[in-house]
């Protein structure tokens, strides 16, 4: 994956033993065998977006920065992965590029655990938009992303992992701005929160039936 290759580390953080060292530390943390959604490709795949869409960032260099380390921490089992990556980019950034930027690149790994944007947040409005994006795929993409998730909630029961998803897709869907970007709302605002509901619908009904999911495909 060319995305997630030095060559386009170093373009960010230059190219220097310390940089080499983290940009394996991080490319190793984000291919963690645990991980079945918050992996490489989805990595690949959000700096993909942030490169599409970056020209509408005030600092596209620490948005894409933030996008290496929005997951850089992903534990399903804590509930602070956001503010551990965020403080994982303030340790190993400082010293390559500038404090401010550090900074910034840490505000924005912050602002991933809700993904409410303020209003002229442009580098926000690019990463989240950028992180979201699969919730706007067609449906059977959209299903394989579900699935991941609940592989990678192996550890709870199907009641736990479907009290937990339900909430977190009603907290998605409440959200009054889903999508910040013009460009990408007009496409992807209806299909996302069509997939959403749909999942929503079905988990709710498995709730209160008592059914168990299926199997997670893979």
């Amino acid at each position: 994956m060319e995305l997630v290759g030095f060559e386009a580390w170093a373009q960010l953080a230059g190219d220097s033993p310390t940089s080499r060292t983290e940009w394996a530390a991080v490319v190793d943390a984000w291919g963690q065998p645990h991980r079945r959604y918050h992996d490489l490709a989805h990595l690949a795949a959000v700096l993909g977006l942030v490169g599409a869409l970056e020209d509408a960032a005030t600092d596209p260099a620490a948005v894409r920065l933030a996008a290496w380390y929005h997951d850089v921490v992903y534990d399903p089992r804590r509930g602070d992965n956001e503010a551990v990556s965020a403080e994982r980019a303030r340790a190993g950034l400082r010293g390559l590029v500038p404090e401010e930027q550090v900074e910034e690149v840490a505000r924005l790994v912050l602002l991933t655990a809700g993904h409410a944007a303020e209003p002229g947040d442009a580098n926000g409005a690019v990463l989240c938009d950028a992180d979201l994006a699969v919730l706007a795929g067609p449906p059977d993409a959209y299903a394989a992303y579900a699935s991941a998730v609940r592989e990678e909630y192996g550890h709870l029961s199907d009641a736990e992992f479907t009290a937990g998803r339900i909430a977190v897709l009603e907290q998605l869907l409440g959200l009054e701005t889903l999508y910040r970007l013009p460009r990408v709302a007009a496409e992807w605002t209806s299909r996302a929160r069509a997939n959403m509901a749909a999942e929503l619908s079905l988990l709710r009904s498995r709730a209160s039936s008592g059914a168990a999911p299926p199997p997670a495909a893979g």
